[in-house]
């Protein structure tokens, strides 16, 4: 059914303005170059800047909208339930994507740490915490995928442990853009479905993915939690049965003219409430991923002078924000249809 589609019909995304970064390599971090059967070329790219160019509804941010202050760890109480039920991936997943890969961390003094210097502090003391990242790509790498899929969590993990930035395309059920495209692209409407643009290699099947990517951008090990088959599915799948098949099914929004920027990682009850929003409204959006240890922390530190997650940029209308539930109903005021 994937010849017939029309996909030149469907809405656009302009490119994004990426914000490009050497890729990193060193000899104690030799990475095997794998290419799969399916690869695009620079006509079938999920970039689309040789779409043409169709009108884009006004993005504009709800009346006399004031982003909130930022409240750590201060969960609103209408909130809680979510939180708790958000919270299970913990449980079942023995905190995955908690950690980016080789974390460590050290308690200093409070008065030791430079001024400007990201840290948390704990009784008068701080976390110095570290990590361990792989050759870095030049250009995020995109990934179709959806909220409610065992599938695609597994693979949204490996992202956070190796601290990769990610441009996803969300594709939940009878999603009118992603979806079929997928199709177009791989053959098969199948998630998740990963291209590099760094590389063209494109590939379906999680395990396949999770080998790719530690291969290419960590040291070539896949983590025990996400290399135990059948059990590692199992358990990705009961992470999920608190939200109830939530970020699976499409809610008709706005397609924004350039990807949402969020600063989050898979295992955080707070920025697991925001990702279902966007994968619902399927807004395609950039992810900095930040697990405990990711130099991305002290990047955020540095920029806005707090780190908290999840944190919104969104390039359409200019709001930068922090606090996942006025996240969420930014989302939806201002893209729900």
């Amino acid at each position: 059914m994937a010849g017939v589609l029309n996909f030149t019909s469907l809405p656009p995304i302009s490119k994004p303005n990426w914000r490009h970064y050497k890729a990193k390599t060193s000899s104690s971090s030799r990475v095997s170059v794998i290419r799969s059967s399916t690869e695009v070329s620079d006509s079938t790219s999920t970039s689309v800047k040789d779409e043409p160019k169709l009108g884009f509804s006004a993005i504009t941010p709800p009346p006399n909208f004031k982003p909130p202050e930022p409240k750590p760890f201060t969960p609103r109480s209408d909130k809680v339930v979510d939180l708790i039920t958000a919270s299970l991936n913990l449980l079942f997943r023995l905190g995955t994507g908690v950690f980016v890969n080789g974390y460590s961390v050290s308690f200093v003094p409070k008065n030791e740490i430079p001024s400007g210097q990201y840290g948390l502090g704990v009784a008068g003391f701080v976390a110095k915490e570290s990590s361990k990242v792989g050759p870095r790509p030049a250009k995020p790498i995109e990934i179709y995928e959806f909220g409610g899929c065992p599938f695609c969590r597994k693979v949204r993990e490996i992202v956070a442990v190796l601290d990769l930035d990610v441009l996803y395309y969300p594709c939940p059920r009878n999603g009118p853009t992603f979806r079929p495209k997928v199709g177009q692209m791989g053959g098969k409407q199948m998630f998740p479905y990963m291209v590099d643009p760094n590389t063209g290699v494109s590939m379906y099947e999680s395990d396949d993915i999770i080998k790719y990517l530690v291969q290419k951008y960590g040291d070539g090990n896949v983590p025990l939690s996400l290399s135990l088959g059948l059990l590692t599915t199992l358990t990705a799948g009961f992470a999920m049965i608190g939200r109830m098949g939530k970020g699976s099914m499409y809610t008709k929004a706005k397609m924004p003219p350039q990807p949402l920027e969020v600063w989050a990682y898979e295992a955080s009850p707070f920025c697991k409430l925001v990702r279902e929003v966007l994968v619902e409204l399927e807004l395609p959006h950039i992810l900095h991923s930040c697990a405990r240890g990711s130099p991305k922390r002290q990047e955020i530190y540095e920029k806005i002078g707090h780190f908290q997650v999840p944190y919104l940029e969104d390039p359409n209308t200019g709001v930068k924000m922090f606090e996942s539930a006025e996240i969420v109903e930014y989302l939806r005021a201002t893209y729900a249809l």
